[in-house]
């Protein structure tokens, strides 16, 4: 798989399928969709940044690219996706085979336009945080936002919302004494209710209705500036404010759940954001610590003898604030996104908090999402921090972003599932068949980051339909992903990725089909998929539907004589993917017992905007192996790989593991690493520290750090990921110092004898 890690290093890019077949049932038969995941702004050291804008094809408006062939005599050039000739302008007079301008360096598949004189409006931040927490807990947020404020760049603008039983807008411009205005949290409040209630207009008159008012409009910079003021001109305002924050004061009966209009507060936001700043870059960052129990988005009664909704109470309608919830986030969603403004969620409470509900207002706009159990948990204070930091770790967040997809003619676009919204630009290259979001060409991505991964699927054309839209006789075709947005420095960038892959067709086919097959991507893109339509559809049977594609694909590409199960192999190319597909069947995007209806959520958003080896690794963890007998080597992700000498580091992406075996615990806790003459056990047991801080130093969110012992009980974090090749039912035991789980799945072993037998029968 290194081929692939390389292309990906190049564009970003990594596909399930990198030569496809030349037709529609050849693609059926390759069970896996054809599809890419895409992370638009992919850290590339060897990416130009030109001055300058791109020169675009006048059919398909496709930037000049390297597959474009040029004619220097003529001074022309053909685009490769719609054959359009195309005339090189005056300031590209120079163009010659020895003169070559950067967009045709056959290198350069992804370049990126900086175009001169285009620079955004600074980027906004509205803190909406919640008081009716604990006074420990509303301690640990004052500290992180105090922390943050000192943080964020000085042109930034911030704005500062509270909300409890009502909503605060606090008027940070009013620089003598703290001042709010309240909005009652059990209502609605339309956009003109805020606008009038805040005197945004003084005594000027009120733009006419459509009219879509801002810093360019109805309101003045005066009016804008007493709730978002420049970091710079607002810490000591917002010091103050924090300093004398409270718990929410009115009263919460012991029987009774505290007063919560997080629903109200977020819509308070989007109005104020879209009065103030429409069409810029801005973030509404929510920290919230409990359910929504007043107003719109309610997800739960206040009497404490009401259950929050599980999955069950979900999936059987028994869950009555459940649909009506989703609805409101769903047209909350809708104005950030014609706003192009961000919602991101820093949900820190042992209960759950509403965002299963909150989630497509998230996913949609493209925003941040922490989950953990408190403020003062490392997970919230090491992430929250990430998302200021100026370092080699800091997220590199962008905004206002618009994502296209151009493609050749024997090419459709299903839809992508990522954190984007439909911009319903309906194109030719639109599929019937939607996957995700689909039935366009162009996403909006109000919030993007370095790690912001998209999973785009693809339809084949059949053969005699797409000779009849103009088909090449060449049996290469081509992508273009072009990626417009605010960069961190403030100017407008244009990001153009360029890529080639090939058809192959006849009896000699399925060797290159099988060459091109990238199993980690094509692991990712059936997790993303499986997500999908467990939210989507209903009664849909996950684990059914990834047995009967692995059956399915073994049986297509296996190598085995009929009906002898003892002939089957698999090419090395596809030797790793049914062990993926066993951990996903496993993983909690797939298992949701045990698991709230917000983890879920909260999971699955993740795996959605994260690039290919951060996917694998929630997918099937990695497990590294450490003792005085070897380095520290890669371990099997089974039951077999604990013993008494061993410490073994598990990352699974949401949680990273230390276990200690049972002889490595008993020596440490006799003190032995602190006695001079046992100077390597100290070494042993400094190493996966060291690695595991490495890993929580790169990651975001934070991962939870778990160090146990074994048969301790925090050890079932790492036994809930093993594969159970030894259990209570074997008939042999474990062997000395190793251990057995209490289990009824199956074993790895068991699951490819049952997937052996099922693909070589006839």
């Amino acid at each position: 798989m290194a081929e692939f890690a390389e292309l990906e290093a190049q564009d970003g890019v990594r596909m399930s399928w990198n030569v496809w077949p030349g037709s529609k049932t050849e693609a059926t038969k390759c069970v896996i969709p054809m599809a890419a995941i895409y992370t638009p702004l992919k850290q590339l050291p060897h990416v130009p940044v030109l001055p300058y804008g791109p020169l675009r094809c006048r059919s398909c408006r496709s930037p000049l690219n390297p597959f474009a062939r040029a004619d220097f005599v003529a001074k022309m050039w053909v685009c490769p996706l719609c054959f359009q000739r195309n005339h090189f302008p005056s300031n590209y007079e120079a163009v010659a085979e020895d003169s070559l301008p950067p967009e045709l360096f056959p290198q350069y598949t992804t370049v990126e336009y900086a175009v001169p004189g285009e620079r955004a409006f600074p980027p906004v931040f509205v803190f909406v945080v919640d008081t009716c927490i604990l006074e420990e807990e509303l301690g640990h947020l004052k500290a992180a936002l105090n922390q943050a404020i000192g943080l964020l760049p000085e042109r930034a603008m911030v704005g500062f919302i509270t909300f409890g039983t009502h909503v605060h807008v606090h008027e940070i411009g009013f620089a003598h004494i703290p001042k709010s205005y309240v909005f009652k949290g059990s209502t609605d409040v339309s956009k003109d209710q805020i606008l009038d209630y805040l005197n945004f207009f003084g005594n000027r008159s009120k733009p006419p209705p459509g009219v879509v008012a801002g810093v360019k409009d109805g309101l003045s910079a005066q009016s804008i500036g007493r709730f978002l003021l420049p970091a710079s001109d607002c810490e000591f305002a917002l010091n103050l404010v924090l300093e004398e924050l409270q718990k929410d004061p009115w009263p919460v009966q012991s029987d009774q759940r505290a007063a919560r209009c997080t629903g109200t507060a977020l819509n308070v936001a989007a109005n104020l954001l879209g009065a103030c700043v429409p069409g810029t870059g801005a973030r509404i960052m929510a920290f919230i610590g409990g359910p929504s129990t007043e107003g719109p988005g309610t997800i739960v009664s206040k009497d404490l003898s009401e259950p929050i909704r599980s999955h069950k109470d979900v999936d059987k309608d028994a869950a009555p604030y459940y649909p009506k919830a989703v609805k409101y986030y769903e047209g909350l969603a809708k104005q950030l996104v014609n706003q192009g403004h961000v919602l991101d969620v820093f949900a820190c409470a042992l209960d759950q908090v509403g965002l299963a509900e909150i989630k497509v207002a998230v996913e949609k706009t493209g925003g941040l999402v922490v989950l953990a159990e408190s403020f003062g948990h490392s997970v919230f204070k090491e992430s929250f921090k990430r998302v200021f930091a100026a370092n080699d770790y800091d997220l590199g967040l962008s905004f206002n972003g618009i994502f296209e997809v151009n493609c050749s003619k024997d090419v459709k676009i299903h839809g992508i599932i990522g954190p984007c919204a439909s911009l319903e630009r309906r194109g030719i290259s639109c599929s019937d068949t939607v996957i995700g979001q689909g039935n366009t060409t162009a996403w909006k991505m109000c919030g993007l980051d370095k790690a912001t991964s998209l999973c785009i699927f693809f339809d084949v054309i059949p053969k005699e339909v797409s000779g009849a839209v103009g088909q090449s006789n060449s049996n290469q075709f081509f992508f273009q992903f072009l990626t417009y947005y605010q960069h961190t420095s403030g100017e407008m960038r244009l990001r153009a990725t360029t890529l080639s892959r090939r058809w192959v067709d006849g009896p000699e086919s399925i060797e290159e089909l099988v060459a091109g097959f990238d199993q980690e991507a094509a692991a990712v893109i059936m997790a993303r998929l499986a997500s999908f339509k467990m939210e989507s559809e209903d009664e849909f049977d996950a684990i059914r539907w990834l047995d009967r594609s692995l059956i399915r694909l073994s049986s297509r590409f296996g190598d085995y004589r009929k009906d002898d199960t003892s002939s089957f192999s698999f090419s090395p190319r596809f030797a790793i993917f049914p062990q993926f597909i066993f951990h996903l069947r496993r993983s909690q995007f797939i298992q949701v017992f045990n698991n709230s209806p917000d983890e879920t959520a909260y999971f699955r958003m993740i795996l959605n905007r994260e690039n290919v080896s951060n996917s694998v690794v929630m997918i099937q963890p990695s497990l590294i192996s450490y003792s005085f007998n070897a380095p520290p080597e890669p371990a099997l992700l089974d039951v077999a790989a604990i013993g008494a000498d061993r410490i073994l580091l598990l990352d699974a992406y949401f949680t990273v593991v230390i276990f200690h075996g049972m002889t490595i615990a008993q020596w440490r806790n006799a003190g032995f690493q602190n006695q001079p003459e046992h100077q390597a056990f100290a070494l042993l047991l400094q190493a996966p520290r060291d690695d595991a801080d490495a890993i929580l130093k790169e990651r975001f969110p934070a991962p939870r750090l778990v160090v146990c012992d074994q048969h301790g009980s925090q050890a079932r974090f790492l036994l809930a990921k093993l594969n159970p090749s030894a259990t209570y039912n074997s008939d042999m035991g474990p062997p000395p110092g190793g251990d057995i789980i209490f289990t009824d799945d199956v074993s790895f072993k068991i699951f490819m004898d049952h997937l052996q037998k099922l693909a070589v029968q006839s």
